[in-house]
């Protein structure tokens, strides 16, 4: 009996050896053209401070008032708690021992310098997309800042995702490097604008939804951020912020400047047009338009009719309403000058409410930019409001002026009024 069962058990570590051969993650690997692309050079650095603009490196690999890339921003998840490192040259808490493949490993495969493979809060779903010139110029750019030695944050994550294991195979089923290859029916301008709006930009890191298991479908359709209590609007939809219908023009206006006619920044898309978009030039700007507006509409949505609201809230809405807002946006919320309309005002009539509860609650304010320097805002009401007062307020915003969304509760404002600004 001894013998079949040693059989069955050899079999059987057989067997898992086989699964783990083929769930580890295979890595692909380009080459670097020439030393000179990742050498120290002024051109290289200079192109390499544009690139880590455009792909918002800042953003997460700083802490709030912290030295820039030096890490330690933790970055919350359904899955638990994960610390961006320190990309500073300084060699033992940075990537000062990295060399260029190295880098290119991390960004390309999402494979660390000693072989862990890297968790997918870091977007290299999107980053794979970047050619390996770009890669060696960012880390050229990167190697020229001041080393700052700050030693890297644990991350705090629930088993099993804390397991190696677990994530070779989440990289099985969502992810494969490769980079982005031109599209050969399209001219340059629009490949360039795929190639920031997929690669670096990582757009579809908030503005596409997420399974269970975090992976995003990278349709621009819009999604939840959990963690941080906003919506990402659906950039193809026209019941949300789909661009079909806008101008170029604006499009580029409101991505350099976070203002448009119509339209404003705000929350984390604020954030990225501060740090980010606002330092990208015209032409790149614009082809990020002309591939946003190609992107076919999505298809408009069965969604059966939002109940109304009882007249009672209706009539304690519109008191709300006269006695804070009113005058900004005017008695049948027209707008008035800089203040937004609130008729027909999409952001308000989104089937996901939070963003309209966490403005009213926290304020919105459009990022300061160099083409928009006095930005107009929005005051807090979340001190001032109760919970009712805030779901009323809203409610009424959103079933006025031919408005017609679905009222919000006390306990949905409740909700995000605990949640974080960051």
């Amino acid at each position: 009996m001894k013998r079949p069962v040693l059989i069955g058990l050899l079999l059987l570590a057989a067997a898992l050896a086989a699964l783990l051969a083929l769930a580890w993650p295979r890595e692909q690997f380009i080459a670097s053209g020439a030393a000179a692309d990742h050498a120290p050079t002024p051109a290289n650095i200079a192109r390499g401070a544009y690139l880590a603009r455009a792909g918002d490196c800042m953003a997460c690999h700083t802490a709030r008032g912290g030295v820039p890339y030096a890490g330690g921003r933790a970055l919350e998840t359904p899955f638990g708690r994960l610390v961006a490192p320190n990309i500073t040259p300084e060699p033992t808490t940075g990537i000062g021992s990295w060399t260029p493949d190295d880098f290119w490993r991390a960004l390309h495969n999402g494979v660390s310098k000693d072989g862990r493979l890297l968790y997918p809060a870091f977007p290299y779903t999107n980053y794979t997309k970047v050619t390996r010139p770009d890669a060696d110029a960012l880390f050229a750019y990167l190697r020229s800042l001041p080393p700052v030695r700050q030693p890297n944050g644990a991350h705090e994550l629930r088993f099993p995702y804390n397991q190696q294991l677990t994530l070779a195979g989440w990289r099985l089923l969502y992810f494969k490097p490769g980079v982005q290859q031109p599209v050969k029916a399209k001219d340059a301008r629009w490949n360039r604008g795929a190639y920031l709006v997929e690669g670096l930009g990582h757009c579809s890191a908030c503005h596409s939804t997420r399974n269970r298991f975090g992976a995003t479908d990278s349709t621009l359709g819009g999604g939840l951020i959990p963690t941080i209590g906003w919506y990402a609007p659906s950039l193809t939809s026209e019941a949300e912020a789909g661009l079909g219908r806008w101008s170029e023009a604006h499009i580029v206006q409101l991505l350099g400047t976070g203002v448009a006619p119509g339209a404003s920044a705000t929350g984390p898309m604020a954030e990225v047009v501060a740090q980010s978009l606002q330092y990208l030039s015209q032409d790149d700007l614009g082809a990020m338009a002309a591939y946003l507006k190609s992107l076919p509409a999505a298809p408009p949505g069965a969604h059966p009719a939002a109940p109304a609201p009882s007249e009672q809230t209706m009539q304690a809405g519109e008191k709300l309403y006269g006695q804070h807002c009113a005058t900004c946006h005017g008695e049948r919320g027209e707008g008035k000058g800089p203040y937004p309309a609130l008729s027909g005002n999409r952001a308000l009539t989104l089937a996901e409410p939070v963003n309209a509860i966490r403005v009213v609650l926290n304020g919105g304010f459009a990022p300061g930019t160099a083409g928009n320097p006095r930005p107009y805002g929005m005051p807090p009401f979340g001190h001032a409001l109760q919970d009712a007062d805030v779901a009323t307020l809203v409610t009424y915003l959103r079933a006025s002026w031919g408005n017609a969304a679905a009222p919000v509760s006390s306990a949905d404002v409740n909700r995000y009024r605990s949640v974080p600004l960051d």
